[in-house]
């Protein structure tokens, strides 16, 4: 039987790109249910068949291309761990930028509510529910299948100060008015050459790409979320790196005012908002 060891360093040579080890290590864990000091301090020890064989099916699945939350079936987003499935976007490590840019507008002994479109895994919404346990959250998708991973998550985390409803954008909203709306929102262009590469190929299409620009979910949600804001109260959402002017321009096309772009940890423009102010 091969030992810790041996199966990591022939996994890692199996594997592609710079996070070779680091995937390798992931899915060992996984399989064995262990935690990385236990694969260092048990190097040595042999896998039995069972696990072996489950752990070399995973490695081969990553390197034809399956995402590793995938696989695992977990991902790690703003100190949470959440559940993932090929129903939902993965989260990525941008979109926390996203969620501290509702925080700083979210007071934290206020009872303010907030709508989260398009919330997928539940990622953003639930961690505004924990950092700010006062407030109410609605969290929306058009996709039952999603609603079901996020509500899933929720209820793991044991966080009840929010709601799932499903429907398209502001359409699942009703007639109820929040202090913040916020959505990371496909915008990717249909035809995008990324889209048929690397992990975006297993992920559904659906949370990806918006037209033929990349725009039209945004466009929507511009549009429609001012019907829904209390007066004072923020749109924010995450765009692509090349669409920071394209977003200001819908906003202020919306009548929005206090309009800004923000960049993420690489200095890309990367999530946009505005204010909705009624006109004096």
């Amino acid at each position: 039987m091969p030992v810790v060891r041996e199966l990591l360093v022939d996994s890692a040579r199996a594997l592609p790109g710079a996070e070779a080890r680091r995937e390798a290590a992931l899915l060992l864990r996984h399989v064995l249910g262990q935690s990385d000091a236990w694969l260092i301090a048990h190097a040595e020890e042999p896998v039995d068949p069972t696990h072996e064989s489950a752990y070399r099916d995973l490695v081969a699945r990553r390197a034809a291309g399956e995402p590793v939350a995938y696989l695992i079936g977990t991902c790690g987003f703003h100190a949470l761990e959440l559940h993932v499935t090929p129903d939902v976007l993965i989260p990525r490590p941008d979109t926390e930028l996203l969620v501290e840019l509702a925080l700083q507008r979210i007071p934290l002994d206020e009872e303010y509510a907030v709508a989260d479109l398009g919330t997928g895994s539940g990622a953003i919404a639930l961690a505004i529910a924990q950092a700010r346990p006062r407030v109410r959250i609605v969290a929306t998708d058009a996709s039952a299948s999603a609603l079901r991973v996020a509500r899933a998550n929720a209820e793991r985390l044991g966080l009840h100060n929010l709601e799932f409803a499903q429907g398209n954008w502001c359409v699942a909203l009703g007639g109820a008015h929040f202090d913040v709306i916020i959505s990371n929102p496909p915008y990717i262009a249909e035809g995008d050459p990324h889209l048929r590469k690397g992990d975006l190929r297993f992920e559904p299409g659906a949370a990806l790409a918006s037209g033929l620009d990349g725009l039209d979910a945004l466009r929507i949600i511009v549009r429609d979320a001012r019907a829904h804001l209390r007066e004072g109260g923020w749109l924010l959402f995450e765009h692509g790196f090349e669409q920071g002017a394209a977003a200001r321009d819908l906003l202020a096309s919306g009548g929005y005012a206090e309009i800004f772009t923000e960049r993420d940890i690489e200095s890309r423009e990367r999530v946009s908002g505005g204010r909705f102010i009624l006109p004096v």
